[in-house]
């Protein structure tokens, strides 16, 4: 966005947080954290997740794999974002989201754990508690990853500009500078 605004200054993009489980068979309390490393890379996970915290290091991000304890079934984080979008906060609240797994080991199954990462990203704590509490929207969710994996998605991040242009994979930041160039060129041309 920073490159985006720096030759751009006048346009003001949306960013919006979409639906997608990395496993969306998870039982609805998650499974522990060491069992599902053990079970999808094997031996070498730990090192893959070593490389991850090196690369974020980098660009300022202290990943600490080591604090998460649950691998989540992540409908509920899904729907809370869903939530803070219906109330204009969604990016707000994914940063928090991300903080509080990736760094503080938050169990995201928790719907306490949830309406903290609510109250932080400036959400009602009772109101987002009581909406992942129940039922609302979860279908809407659920379909918004059914639908994403049916386009071919099949991982993240994966971007997506003006409906035009998808980027699967984290890129350098001039490959998605490009990849929204190229998203304006197509709208334009509709």
């Amino acid at each position: 966005m920073k490159l985006l605004n720096q030759q751009l200054p006048d346009v003001k993009p949306a960013v919006r947080w979409l639906p997608f489980q990395l496993n969306p068979d998870l039982p609805n309390e998650g499974i522990p954290r060491v069992d599902y490393i053990a079970r999808k890379f094997g031996a070498r996970g730990k090192g893959n997740y070593e490389r991850v915290a090196k690369v974020g290091e980098t660009v300022g991000i202290p990943f600490a794999f080591d604090n998460i304890e649950v691998q989540p079934n992540t409908v509920n984080a899904h729907r809370l974002l869903h939530y803070a979008e219906l109330q204009g906060k969604q990016d707000a609240v994914a940063e928090v989201l991300f903080e509080a797994y990736f760094i503080n080991g938050a169990n995201l199954t928790d719907i306490d754990a949830l309406a903290e990462v609510a109250a932080k990203g400036g959400l009602d704590r009772a109101q987002a508690k009581a909406w992942l509490a129940s039922d609302a929207e979860r279908d809407v969710v659920v379909g918004a990853d059914a639908e994403a994996r049916n386009a071919g998605i099949g991982g993240v991040p994966f971007f997506i500009f003006n409906r035009a242009v998808g980027v699967s994979g984290a890129q350098e930041p001039d490959t998605l500078l490009r990849a929204m160039l190229q998203a304006m060129q197509t709208d334009a041309a509709s």
